[in-house]
């Protein structure tokens, strides 16, 4: 009887429309958010520590402001209106923070870059509740149920469709791209994200002669505020008589039915409190993890794995275990007797997640001892290169320093003792006497770029922040530019004896200068730090006359070059962080997919919305958490940090544990069809694209 109606109502084309705009919207959030730390890291100069504080109190006020929007679309403006305006604030942000990379613009840009990430954090929040809930208002139920079930698939294939892409595409854009003189090109890879939310709002806005548009009715979350608020007033009024329970104060003036379905949340909201911790491990994958890939080699031979591209295994992670845990893992745990009941796969999820993070310690551990050795109090590290055709001496005084230097090779020493503070030391090379001024903790570089003059800087030791090769090029007696070029890269070094730039990327690059290239390309990997010191020799000299058996020296006839590694490059593989994300990812399989079920059945009928968007708050109290622990600075290396939140997890799952195993489970049977349905579509798959409808 019920197939016959379905076949009657043809399937609504207006959800189309809404699918489209959910593909854009959440291309343009995680294009934007995957290559976010590291354009606060690398283009506005934050530190690790502050890049994880903006990025995580970003993503808490993408999970505050869902109830703002559920307010203003139940209360006020209604689903349609509330999407439309609040996507046009979303995609004025994401155009702001394009504007605010353009160099030519120049805008001042730590501050309209945080401008622009406030306005999207409001405009994806605020629609977060909305949009699934308003496709769901295209259905005519329970007439459409069967079909209502497709919208689902095809929403949770839209949003993991466009995180997928954005995830891949925007690293590449930022990074293979060059504009505005510089080696990579964030303008680009914020504007295209931007570009699709335009398009979104578009697509939206086109629709409208379609929609079933549902005027505002109230907001359940407004209404139990006020019970709460009215109940705990009246509790505490001296006339009042004495109650049984604290709520029942407001029943009164709002009705038994709605105080009991409040106690029935309030009961089930307790064990909410333990779970921001989940959260602020869980979202650190596009923070901390991705500063672990940085520091790692992704080198797999056809291609080389950019360190924010890492973000894209969970996706793909995800689309893999849904099935295999819903049709094997679960029920083969079933027959065990283990994990049946929604609490005991939170507890496991929450686990799972301290044994991720316990593996990214030790891998952190791992990549450590490959950390260079950086200056320290009372010590300097010097590098005295010399490019000539001839050794050349240099001398010290203060230094005990006296040694020659051989041709198109350096002279190193990490661990110069020095006094605390300023030291003026005068250096003797070539019988050319110069003072400079050294200061403790610090490295220095001396370049020998005429046989009567030398250039005094101050070195930089540790890796690059994008972990990308960073070479100094040092150039004797020539001033003609030098072209570094790989492929289509190409990369030009002005004429000069002193330079340093970064590479666009690792791999094998020809060096020319003039009109000659050297023969054989250099290999730079990621993570280090290179010298190249080249020496334009006479054309018409015999070429065996330069020959030397150094492995790092290359020549032509006209052309000699040696590089050094100054700091040496990264040696512990992507590959290794594989492991960590298949972990997060079957905790968060386990722990957020079914506590948003956990949520919703335990939940009275007019409390659903209200213990969905306390779940979602969940998430930003998780990366307050986040922000307060990297602002305390407790430790300076990574691997302490994620043994802490390792051991923060533990703790937090034991009491999780505990009160999971006093809770009593509640059958809450419905009687409303379209009421459980209408709930169901308001919260399914809103603010994460791992969620599945059931």
């Amino acid at each position: 009887m019920t197939l016959k109606k379905e076949q009657k109502l043809p399937y609504p084309k207006s959800v189309f429309f809404i699918v489209s705009n959910e593909f854009c919207e959440r291309f343009s959030y995680y294009g934007m958010r995957t290559i976010l730390v590291i354009y606060l890291t690398n283009i506005l100069f934050y530190s690790e520590a502050d890049a994880k504080i903006i990025y995580h109190t970003f993503t808490m006020f993408v999970y505050f402001f869902p109830v703002l929007g559920a307010i203003l679309s139940d209360s006020f403006l209604g689903k349609f209106n509330t999407i439309l305006y609040v996507s046009m604030v979303y995609a004025g942000g994401s155009v702001l923070l394009a504007l605010s990379a353009t160099d030519p613009i120049g805008l001042p840009k730590k501050e309209f870059s945080i401008i622009g990430l406030l306005l999207i954090a409001l405009g994806t929040g605020g629609i977060k509740p909305c949009v699934s809930a308003f496709g769901g208002d295209q259905f005519v139920l329970p007439q459409q149920e069967l079909q209502f079930a497709t919208f689902f698939s095809l929403f949770y294939f839209a949003i993991n469709a466009g995180s997928l892409i954005s995830t891949f595409l925007t690293p590449v854009l930022r990074n293979n791209v060059h504009c505005f003189g510089n080696e990579s090109c964030f303008p680009l890879a914020f504007a295209v994200p931007g570009i699709l939310m335009i398009i979104s709002i578009v697509i939206f806005a086109a629709g409208r002669p379609l929609y079933r548009i549902k005027k505002p009715e109230g907001n359940v979350i407004v209404q139990a505020a006020k019970c709460i608020s009215h109940a705990i007033s009246r509790k505490y009024t001296k006339c009042a008589n004495k109650k049984d329970h604290w709520l029942d104060y407001a029943e009164e003036q709002y009705g038994k039915k709605l105080v009991s379905d409040i106690k029935s949340a309030l009961h089930v909201m307790v064990l909410y409190l333990p779970l921001p911790i989940f959260w602020a491990l869980y979202d650190q994958q596009g923070s901390g993890w991705t500063f672990q890939a940085v520091r790692m080699d992704g080198n797999i031979g056809f291609y080389t794995i950019l360190p924010d591209q890492m973000q894209v295994v969970n996706p793909l992670l995800i689309l893999s275990f849904i099935p295999l845990f819903s049709y094997y893992v679960y029920p083969l745990l079933g027959r065990c007797n283990l994990l049946k009941t929604p609490l005991q796969r939170m507890v496991c999820g929450g686990f799972l997640a301290a044994v991720a993070f316990a593996v990214s310690a030790l891998v952190s551990i791992a990549i450590e001892s490959h950390e260079p050795i950086l200056p320290s109090t009372n010590n300097i590290q010097l590098r005295i290169y010399n490019p000539s055709t001839s050794p050349i001496p240099i001398k010290a005084d203060g230094l005990h320093l006296s040694a020659v230097v051989p041709s198109m090779s350096a002279y190193v020493r990490k661990d110069v003792p020095v006094d605390s503070g300023t030291t003026e030391i005068t250096f003797e090379i070539n019988a050319t006497k110069r003072n400079i001024t050294v200061q403790d903790a610090h490295a220095y570089g001396i370049f020998i770029y005429s046989s009567n003059d030398s250039i005094y800087y101050t070195d930089n030791v540790a890796k690059s922040e994008t972990g990308y090769p960073v070479i100094r090029t040092l150039v004797y007696g020539n001033d003609e530019s030098v072209v570094y070029s790989k492929g289509s890269d190409t990369v030009d070094v002005e004429a000069g004896e002193f330079s340093t730039f970064q590479l666009p990327g690792p791999g094998k690059w020809s060096i020319e200068i003039g009109n000659e290239t050297l023969q054989d390309p250099v290999d730079f990997q990621l993570g280090g730090t290179y010298t190249v010191m080249i020496n334009k020799v006479g054309i018409n000299r015999r070429r065996s006359e330069y020959l030397n058996r150094n492995k790092n020296v290359l020549q032509d006839e006209g052309l000699k070059m040696s590089y050094l590694i100054v700091t040496e490059p990264n040696s512990i593989h992507m590959a290794w962080l594989l492991p960590q994300y298949f972990i997060i990812t079957a905790a968060e399989i386990m722990f957020s997919i079914t506590g948003l079920e956990f949520s919703y059945t335990q939940a009275p009928v007019t409390m659903k919305s209200l213990l969905q968007a306390c779940f979602l708050l969940t998430t930003a109290f998780g990366n307050l958490i986040i922000v307060i622990v990297e602002s305390a600075k407790i430790f300076e290396k990574q691997s302490n940090d994620f043994f802490l939140y390792t051991g923060l997890m533990v703790a937090d799952m034991l009491l999780f544990t505990y009160m999971a195993t006093k809770y009593r489970y509640i059958n809450n049977e419905q009687s409303e069809t379209t009421t459980e349905i209408s709930e169901l579509s308001s919260q399914k798959g809103i603010d994460n694209p791992t969620f599945v409808k059931a």
